[in-house]
């Protein structure tokens, strides 16, 4: 089961960052890894036991708070823009292509919305 882990990590500079980072990422099962140096906080979300990333970043003589475990957020569906019912000249629409031409032709235009 896929599970986000927040942990409350004592990080002050980039090296500490980076230390963070590359300890984490020895353990398998991990899909995405995030630290926001500012708050201190180190996001996970994989496949791996909570207990055992906050082990392995303690390894590096850091203090790991576990803040909170549960499930990924969904991501957002992505919506497509479409084209709209009057066409105005300032719409994302390309213009429409000119009538094709003889050989030797520049490149296609791009497809329409």
């Amino acid at each position: 089961m896929i599970l986000k882990t927040e942990m409350k990590v004592d990080i002050h500079c980039q090296k500490c960052i980076t230390t963070v980072f590359m300890s984490a990422t020895k353990l398998i099962g991990i899909d995405e890894i995030s630290v926001d140096s500012e708050k201190g906080i180190v996001t996970v979300i994989g496949e791996v036991d909570p207990r055992r990333v906050a082990d392995q970043i303690s390894k590096t003589g850091k203090i790991v708070n576990i803040i909170s475990v549960g499930p990924p957020k969904k991501p957002e569906p992505k919506t497509e823009k479409k084209c709209p019912e009057v066409i105005f000249p300032w719409s994302w629409c390309p213009p429409p292509c000119p009538p094709p031409c003889p050989p030797p032709c520049p490149p296609p235009c791009p497809p329409r919305c």
